[in-house]
């Protein structure tokens, strides 16, 4: 393994403790916000996914993500760059994750299935999935409000971002 191999695992591991603001237990790592991560020479150039256009924790996420990095020793300067192709989609997030998010409440983004062309979300609390739409507007541009008919629980769930759309 080179040295540059060496600091870019470094970075990885930092990454992953590096939590969206908004959903403190999940990672950039965990949503698969991290596109690449490159190191020459004291430099690391990171370029992220936003998981949507004009969300309002980039400026924060960018700052936690250079702070976490300059604390490896061999680091002297990071640099984040937020780019939109390829576009984010939720199938990026890690099964990792989607764990941490039911663990936190919220579900993650829905399963597919092509032969009824329709989306599912299982209740974070239970697990059922027998739930309905209660509000495609949740707190943030990413989440709904969904109600679990079986737990009687509202929840959050990630919006699905998919190629399939």
């Amino acid at each position: 393994m080179t040295v540059n191999q060496h600091i870019t695992e470094k970075i990885t591991k930092v990454l992953e403790n590096v939590k969206d603001p908004e959903i403190s237990s999940v990672s950039v790592m965990d949503l698969g916000m991290i596109e690449s991560i490159q190191f020459e020479e004291g430099r690391a150039a990171i370029k992220a996914l936003p998981t949507f256009m004009g969300c309002p924790a980039l400026e924060i996420i960018q700052k936690n993500i250079v702070s976490a990095v300059m604390e490896i020793e061999e680091i002297d300067s990071v640099s984040v760059d937020f780019i939109y192709d390829p576009p984010w989609t939720s199938d990026r997030i890690t099964a990792d994750g989607r764990e941490r998010l039911k663990e936190f409440g919220i579900a993650p983004p829905p399963v597919f299935y092509e032969e009824t062309g329709m989306w599912k979300v299982d209740c974070p609390y239970c697990g059922s999935g027998y739930t309905t739409l209660e509000n495609i507007f949740g707190p943030t541009a990413c989440r709904s409000i969904l109600y679990c008919k079986s737990c009687k629980n509202p929840f959050e769930a990630m919006k699905p971002i998919s190629t399939l759309m």
